[in-house]
């Protein structure tokens, strides 16, 4: 993996590619996916609750999003044990950047008293580019 985080022992790993067959530069459409490994080094079960991405393309405009879970789930990740997905980003230039958090849910056994601790770990910056675009 390219790009590398520990926030609290919660390791993001993020893997962007470009993806050619998918893009159209003549239309201004640049198709990227990426692929994150969250790996829990520490000695606590997480639950990954929410996303927030900041994407930023080559003309500084940014988009924010936010939603539940990642494709769809809500990962539990137990002490030593990891969770890796793929996702896609359309882009209207060549090259763009990605940086956001997830919100993790400490979860905690039922016979012990307490509000349930929260993690929010970084999603690193990592750079989407077309091949050609970093010459």
């Amino acid at each position: 993996m390219d790009y590398i985080v520990n926030t609290d022992g919660i390791i993001v790993e993020v893997e962007p590619r470009y993806i050619e067959e998918r893009s159209s530069p003549a239309d201004q459409y640049f198709f990227f996916a990426y692929t994150i490994r969250i790996t829990n080094v520490s000695q606590r079960t997480v639950q990954l609750l929410t996303r927030y991405w900041l994407i930023t393309d080559g003309n500084g405009e940014q988009q924010e999003v936010r939603g539940d879970g990642v494709v769809g789930q809500q990962p539990v990740l137990a002490p030593g044990t990891q969770f890796e997905y793929t996702s896609f980003c359309p882009l209207s230039t060549e090259v763009g950047t990605m940086r956001g958090s997830y919100q993790l849910a400490v979860t905690r056994a039922a016979d012990t008293a307490g509000d349930d601790d929260m993690i929010e770990a970084e999603i690193p910056s990592f750079t989407l580019a077309a091949p050609h675009a970093l010459n």
